[in-house]
């Protein structure tokens, strides 16, 4: 068994309305509580952050998995949103959820629908940010876009 250690630090001054910073070995960034839960908005925040974690594993293990399959069809750029509810005060991250734009590498190459299908469905299983998140937080795709045409998740054969 290999284990990857990776190290973040965060500061953070002046309560609800301060900021601060994260910083890990690649990233440097302010932070604060966003503008829509009254705060002063400077910089990401957990709620970005994680959603942001999300989409990347999602994108990259779904990009590996077209390569590892060769299947002709790359990762443009995925979309993510999340929803977070507050009732009674207590906020509760309830989903994320993605927005698919793939591209073919190679013009009038076929592409079995069924095996893409499956590919989608196991990149979006085994991310391990997905796989920490379940049970707490909903992660679904909404749609994919194949060279621009709109394609149902539910509608791929």
């Amino acid at each position: 068994m290999v284990n990857h250690i990776f190290k973040s630090t965060a500061r953070f001054k002046g309560g609800y309305n301060g900021e601060g910073t994260i910083e890990n070995k690649h990233l440097k960034y302010k932070i604060s509580i966003p503008a829509e839960m009254n705060g002063p908005d400077i910089g990401t925040n957990p709620d970005e952050m994680l959603m942001s974690a999300a989409v990347t594993c999602f994108t990259i293990t779904l990009s590996s998995y077209f390569e590892k399959n060769n299947l002709p069809v790359e990762v443009n750029h995925v979309d993510a949103t999340a929803t977070i509810s507050v009732n009674k005060g207590i906020q509760t991250y309830e989903s994320i959820t993605y927005v698919v734009y793939l591209e073919r590498t190679a013009d009038n190459e076929s592409i079995d629908m069924k095996k893409l299908k499956r590919i989608i469905d196991k990149a979006e299983n085994n991310c391990m940010i997905t796989k920490a998140l379940k049970g707490n937080v909903e992660v679904s795709i909404e749609s994919i876009y194949l060279d621009e045409q709109y394609i149902f998740h539910e509608d791929i054969i």
